[in-house]
């Protein structure tokens, strides 16, 4: 197989520092699906990291400056390891492995100068086994495994709630924790809740959709409904935590820069014995009627550098949810949104 591409000098500039890099891959029957249809990998690394890749058998070569062919290079090496490990590459595998190879990683990760090999951490359930795709989710995991309050900031799409249920979902399933309990404020979005048909509970259901979701990824639909049904698993609106004393469990508040400062308080004082709490929100994102008054970013401040709390910003570079989910973001947050 080759792949080689004339570029002209209005696609790539003199390097002011070039490199030119080699590889070769010992198992020729995964190039086709590490260089992806027609070269679309390939292509997409080159536009993304301005770099020129030429392929020719079993060789690579790669031709830029300095860091990022050795970007490059890493992202090649990553989609090829999960291809040995009997994985499959897609887009959005790609995007993501360019994404990381981009930014610098957490420290302890690299030394003396080197790429140091990345921990094995990984959140296993009944479904799925959940592994960081961006080094703040490597970072959000650690800390889901430590702390015992953590705040999730960040935009669409960065799985901010997504790897909290998997973590919850795992020691629910472990015994380590008794009790999942995944809520959310009940607050519109521009729509309103009362012209909504049915009693309270088909009214809030809506607003707790993206909990269900999440959970019927990790556990099976009758492992789901059992437990719902026991009360090992309660989802339910924030209004309904008022009161409560909640020990042995995994709470989740999702959506949490639409709560009031008081709600707020209410919620973070439910923390019980040998319990964790993961509180999710977008600060940039509030449907109140006074978006100043959100109690996530009062909370944040008040809280960030109290011991046994921690604090995870995502960024747009972290959305995994599809490569243009990360694009939209950008564009409203570029602007005035």
């Amino acid at each position: 197989m080759a792949h080689k591409r004339k570029a002209s000098d209005a696609d790539i500039p003199a390097p002011a520092d070039p490199a030119r890099l080699e590889l070769r891959f010992d198992r020729p029957e995964l190039l086709g699906p590490l260089f992806g249809q027609y070269d679309q990998n390939l292509i997409a690394i080159e536009n993304r990291l301005g770099v020129y890749i030429a392929a020719r058998g079993d060789r690579v070569t790669i031709e830029g400056t300095a860091e990022p062919a050795a970007q490059a290079r890493d992202v090649l090496q990553e989609l090829h390891g999960k291809l040995m490990q009997g994985g499959n590459v897609t887009v959005a595998d790609v995007e993501t492995a360019i994404a990381m190879a981009g930014t610098p990683l957490l420290e302890g990760l690299e030394k003396k100068g080197k790429r140091a090999e990345r921990p094995q951490i990984a959140i296993r359930t009944r479904k799925k086994t959940i592994v960081p795709r961006t080094p703040r989710q490597l970072h959000y995991m650690q800390a889901l495994a430590a702390e015992d309050i953590i705040f999730a900031l960040g935009p669409a799409g960065t799985g901010k709630t997504y790897v909290a249920v998997a973590q919850a979902v795992s020691q629910l399933i472990t015994g380590s924790v008794d009790r999942l309990i995944l809520s959310r404020p009940a607050v519109e979005a521009g729509e309103r809740l009362g012209f909504l048909p049915g009693d309270m509970k088909d009214k809030v259901d809506p607003y707790l959709r993206p909990l269900y979701d999440a959970l019927y990824d990790m556990l099976p639909a009758d492992q789901v409904e059992r437990r719902i049904a026991s009360g090992e698993i309660e989802i339910a609106p924030l209004a309904f935590m008022r009161g409560r004393t909640l020990a042995n469990s995994f709470i989740i508040l999702d959506e949490a820069q639409n709560t009031t400062p008081q709600q707020m308080k209410m919620f973070l004082t439910r923390f019980g014995e040998n319990s964790r709490m993961v509180v999710c929100g977008d600060p940039k994102q509030v449907d109140l009627p006074d978006p100043g008054r959100s109690g996530l970013a009062d909370a944040v401040s008040r809280l960030e550098d109290i011991e046994g709390i921690a604090t995870v910003h995502f960024g747009v570079s972290d959305v995994v949810r599809a490569p243009i989910v990360g694009r939209i973001v950008a564009a409203y947050e570029g602007g005035d949104a």
